[in-house]
This record gives structure tokens, sequence and C-alpha cells, in this order.
């Protein structure tokens, strides 16, 4: 009766709180980010469910193509249009989740769950003629089973990152495993270890990385590098070494808990995680990416990577380097306020940004079901942190207008913590280990575009949040965004520190 009792004050209590955002992470910026990226919905049919997935421009730069969680290949005319109008055809159907496409040579090279198709057009009516198995080599049981693919490198390969069968066990061959596919359909093992991809394909130096999710073995999502030989910190794939003898004996079990920091120096394979993204403030199930090759048609970020997050529905951004041959990184908040969760991003011909995606039936935040949208530059620059990149004594920050001199040189504005995750068997985990570093000098450079900071308790392995409410541009503007985050894995030795970056 008491414990009744207690249950109908409590619902009277929730009933009566105000509302919450069940996902958090909101920024609370999108109004003021909308001065610099309008988002721009292209209306969709309503007689079609278009859950995108995957886009590719076709090669004559006027059309889009869209792969769809239900299997469709949709063809887009007047999609990159001011006002978008579009007229969708459909293309193919009846596949199985398209998280790859590509337009090569008179073909679509489709990646299912089960497959990668090449798909033509023989008799040019726009419909799919002729379907062929590239490769299958991989096994499906669970409908969790994702396959992520990339769009073909500079010698034809496809990469593709195969999600687990479920968050702990590898039930089929090579799941949780990335395979290279070449041209001719042979398939090459290049590293185990992944849990649960988002996307896949290049960083801004062109080599190939791929989106993981937050939960065992993963303290949070990240981007990592697919480095062949390499074990991405799962070990629930090691059961497929004998499919794949050059790849030699598997790893040595990691320890849990404990910490990735440690675990890098036992297990000599594992691959550190090059940009962490802060669970709910960055994100909670990141996704699909592509890198800003639009020469400045989308503002003051060419070449650095943007990357979705499914959940949360937001836009970010992540700048990676090479320290001491360990990929490591940056993340930082971009755009938030789209109309539901988002799995594929692609910039037009235009250089705007084409993002879409579908809520699965899964909590998100966004009010729509499934959603394509545009993200347009307004042609006004914001102020922000560009970029951070890491230094023997500290970091370098550059940012996308001059700062104020005086104010940037005062090492208080800069607010410096860290955290690393528990690396274990166990789903997720809290940021732990927390320091706080003390930034000792700021150096502004003479154009005011950059800050070289020195700062005493830099910790290997560790996160290094970044907070800068109080900074301004020399003409008296905020930061739109004031926090930012680095992946620390390696600290640069001194005598490389003026040396170019991979």
């Amino acid at each position: 009766m008491f414990a009744s009792l207690l249950q109908a004050f409590a619902t009277v209590v929730m009933l009566c709180a105000p509302p919450q955002d069940p996902l958090g992470g909101s920024w609370g910026t999108a109004e003021e980010e909308s001065k610099y990226y309008q988002l721009v919905d292209v209306p969709l049919p309503d007689a079609m469910a278009v859950e995108a997935c995957s886009f590719e421009v076709m090669p004559d730069q006027k059309r889009l193509a869209i792969g769809t969680r239900r299997g469709d290949i949709l063809i887009a005319e007047d999609i990159f249009q001011k006002y978008p109008n579009p007229k969708f055809t459909k293309y193919a159907s009846g596949l199985d989740e398209i998280f790859g496409l590509a337009y090569r040579d008179g073909s679509f090279l489709v990646n299912q769950q089960t497959e990668l198709t090449r798909i033509t057009d023989d008799d040019d009516d726009g419909r799919a003629d002729r379907f062929e198995t590239i490769s299958d080599v991989w096994g499906f049981r669970n409908y969790h089973e994702f396959a992520f693919a990339s769009k073909p490198d500079p010698e034809g390969n496809i990469w593709i990152a195969l999600c687990l069968s479920e968050s702990y066990n590898s039930k089929v061959p090579f799941r949780g495993w990335c395979l290279k596919i070449t041209p001719s359909g042979e398939a090459i093992p290049i590293c185990s270890g992944i849990r649960s991809p988002g996307g896949v394909g290049p960083n801004e130096h062109g080599v190939m990385f791929y989106a993981e999710s937050q939960g065992p073995w993963n303290g949070s999502c990240s981007l990592k590098v697919l480095q062949p030989g390499g074990f991405m910190g799962h070990p629930a794939s090691f059961n497929w070494y004998e499919l794949a003898p050059e790849m030699g004996d598997p790893p040595v079990q990691p320890n849990t808990p404990s910490r990735l920091e440690i675990e890098r120096k036992r297990v000599e394979e594992l691959v550190p995680y090059a940009v962490v993204f802060p669970y709910i403030r960055m994100g909670r199930s990141i996704s699909g990416f592509v890198v800003d090759r639009t020469g400045g048609k989308f503002g003051p970020f060419e070449n650095q990577i943007f990357i979705g997050d499914f959940s949360l529905g937001v836009m970010m951004r992540a700048t990676t380097e090479q320290v001491n041959g360990v990929w490591q990184g940056a993340c930082y908040p971009f755009r938030e306020g789209f109309g539901t969760g988002l799995m594929a991003c692609q910039f037009t011909p235009d250089g705007n940004l084409i993002a879409g995606g579908t809520n699965r039936g899964w909590p998100v935040r966004g009010p729509q079901a499934y959603s394509i949208e545009r993200l347009d530059w307004t042609g006004l620059v914001p102020f922000e942190i560009k970029e951070i990149t890491a230094r023997p004594n500290g970091f370098e920050l550059s940012f996308t207008k001059p700062v104020d001199p005086d104010l940037a040189s005062q090492p208080r504005v800069y607010q410096l913590d860290t955290f690393t995750h528990l690396y274990r068997q166990g789903y997720g985990s809290p940021e732990v280990d927390q320091t706080t570093p003390a930034v000792t000098n700021a150096v502004v450079a003479p154009d005011g575009l950059s800050v070289a900071i020195e700062v005493d308790g830099l910790v290997q392995g560790h996160v290094h949040s970044f907070h800068l409410p109080e900074m301004e541009s020399a003409e008296g503007e905020s930061l739109l965004h004031s926090d930012a985050h680095y992946t620390l894995n390696e600290i640069p030795k001194a005598d490389e520190a003026d040396a170019p970056r991979s």
C-alpha cells in the first residue's frame, strides 16, 4: 500500500514537472547558428518514405542519388537549386539498408547489410536492370548487423565496416571487422575490434577512418583510423582471425576494467580513439561524415570533417593530425536543429551540405520521422575556434577571426579540464580521472588568428576539454561555440614542434 502511494506521488510529480529533454545535450545556439548556416528543408513526396542513409552526386552534377533504409535507390532532380522542388524517380528497390552508395563507370556500387552490389541500367530507361554481387564474404544473422561502406578510394577499393551481431557477440564471419573490397571483388581483412560503426570515409588527409558508437569497450563515440592489422578495441570479433591468416594471431585479450592508455602498452595492435566525442555534450550516436573539399564555398572550414549525430540531430566538426605516428584530434560543435536523426551527409556541387536521416522508430531529437535538409552558408563568418593542434608544451588554437590580443594573451581566458573513460566490457563509461591543468602562458600570433598556450599538467591519453566563454574577437564578438575537445593520445616531441603534420 505504502509503495503504491509513493508510486502515485511520483507520477503526480512527474506530470507537474516542467518538460525535460530526455536526450539532453542541447547547445542552445540554433538561432545564432542560423545567421551563418541556414537549414533548408527539401520537400519529400507524401507517398514515399525517403529515409536517406547514403548520397551520391551524379556525374552530370545536377542530380542526387539517394540510398534509403528501406532499400530504394532514388534519383532526385532540382534538389540543388536555391529553393528545392525535387522530382524523385525510383531507380531500384528491394535492397537492404543502403549504407554506402557510389557511381562509377556507368554503374552504382551499393553496400547492403549482406553484400556489395554493382547495379546497372542497361537500356537507359532510368531503372536498374542488372544486379551483380561484387562481394558477400561476410555473414548475416541479426537485424543490427549493419554494414557501412566508403566511397571508392583512389585505387577503386571500397572499405566496409561491419557491425557486430549485437553489442557483445560476433556470430557470423567478419562481424566486427573492416574489409577492403578491391575492384575485382577480392575481400582483404583490414582490422578487427569494431563495435557499431556509423560511417566510413577518408579524413582530411585521405586516410580511411570510421565513426564508432558508444557501448561496450567504447566509453563514448569516436572517430578511429582503420589501421591495417589493427585492433579497434572490442574483442568479440577475435574468433574470425582463423579466416584471416594474413592477420596473424588474435591480439592479447584486453583487461577489464582498465584504461585505454594502459592497455595500449599491453595490446600491441590496439588502436586508440583518434577523436573522442564527449557523450551527450557532443552527440550520442555519431554517424556519416564527409570532408569539406568545396574550396571555401562552405565558409572558413575547408578540409575539415563534418559529422552528423543520429540521436541528437546535430552536425559537428572534427580535425585530425598524426603525432608520433598516432592519429588524434579535436571535435567542435557546429549546427543543431535538424528535423530528425542524421545518417548521412554529402556536399553538393554548389558547396552546400546535404544531410538526411530517419528516426527508425528509435528516440531521436527532431519532430520528423525522416527528412532531407540542406545546410547553406549565408556568406557571414562566425567567430569560432577553427582548429586545435597539439604542441610539446601545450596547444595552438586557431580562430576564424582575429582575437582581441589583450584578452587572448591572458591565461585565465583558457579554462581547461581533462578526463578519460573506463576501457571495459560494460556498456559505455562515465568520465573518470578528471584533472584541471593550468594554462601558464598565451602568445597571440601577429595576425591575431592563432594563440599558442603553454599548459602545466598535460595528460597523455586524456580528452582535454576547452572552455572559452570570455574570449572575444578584435571586433568584440563572443565565440558562437566556446567549447572544444582535443583527444591527446601523444604529446609531440620538442624537436618535432615545427615539423609539418600529416
